[in-house]
């Protein structure tokens, strides 16, 4: 039976020398999705801004959330909800979806030729592609009510990119555990919906209780949805110091994911 290598230069390897499939992959999915409705694409374009309408009519209007600014701002309000929105929905989106990733393409399982690992990039690149949609949303709202964006939006992507090495990692390794254990898929739903309210997304971080505080610091979503609230909305540099042990932390959780992926693959075929 062959071998698959679970080195951090064969995780890395992987991923460029399939960048071209993976692309190619991404863009039939995206595409896919859309297939036959009558407003095709376009869809990645209202689903965003009806859910926004929704979270921000219930938080802003019914529960009078406010971001500690002083400001009562509805546009402020929706803008800084937006921002973290679009880094939950990225995780919720490639997390909840990663159990199924074999069991939905069971032919590829007996293609030796294929590399399965790349099905998990295949489906962040997929959900990166609608965070850019829905990027582009921002920038023109902003654009529109605030004027030019602060030059500290080019940090964005040194934030973005260890959240999707993070997201890779369990991605990875609930794509393994989904083939094993079919509650996993069931399970990630609920911890997912937990995390949506034990996160920063409806509310800033210091609103959190202070008892409780430390903990949810300690949630991977915290740092990622603060600072690219800092660096798009309040123009403030991220904190380079805790963004590099976010690097170091998100990089080795890769490949821990790719480990455990590349181990537990051999079994795939027979429970399949």
């Amino acid at each position: 039976m062959r071998d698959f290598s679970a080195s951090p230069r064969e995780m890395l390897a992987s991923l460029w020398c399939n960048r071209g499939l993976i692309k190619a992959s991404a863009k039939r999915e995206v595409l896919g999705r859309y297939r036959g409705s009558v407003m095709g694409i376009l869809w990645s374009f209202f689903n965003p801004l009806f859910m926004l309408a929704v979270y921000s009519f219930v938080f802003s209007k019914i529960f009078k959330s406010r971001w500690n600014t002083g400001s009562d701002s509805k546009t402020e309000f929706t803008l800084v909800l937006f921002a973290g929105l679009m880094m939950f929905n990225l995780f919720a989106e490639c997390i909840n979806r990663a159990p199924g990733l074999i069991i939905s393409n069971v032919n590829y399982v007996k293609k030796v030729v294929f590399p399965l690992e790349i099905l998990p990039a295949v489906a962040i690149l997929s959900a990166l592609f609608h965070v850019l949609i829905s990027l582009g949303v921002w920038f023109l709202a902003y654009l529109i009510f605030f004027g030019l964006p602060h030059a500290t939006v080019l940090y964005l992507p040194l934030i973005v990119l260890p959240f999707v090495l993070f997201i890779l990692g369990l991605s990875w390794a609930l794509a393994s555990l989904g083939v094993f254990l079919r509650d996993v898929s069931q399970f990630m739903g609920v911890i997912t919906t937990v995390l949506m309210f034990l996160s920063p997304v409806f509310f800033p971080a210091t609103s959190f209780p202070e008892t409780y505080r430390s903990w949810m610091y300690l949630n991977p979503l915290t740092p990622v949805i603060e600072q690219s609230r800092d660096v798009l909305f309040w123009g403030k540099a991220p904190d380079f110091s805790m963004l590099s042990i976010y690097w170091l932390v998100t990089g080795f959780i890769a490949w821990l994911g790719f480990a455990w992926f590349q181990k537990t693959r051999k079994g795939f075929a027979d429970v399949l």
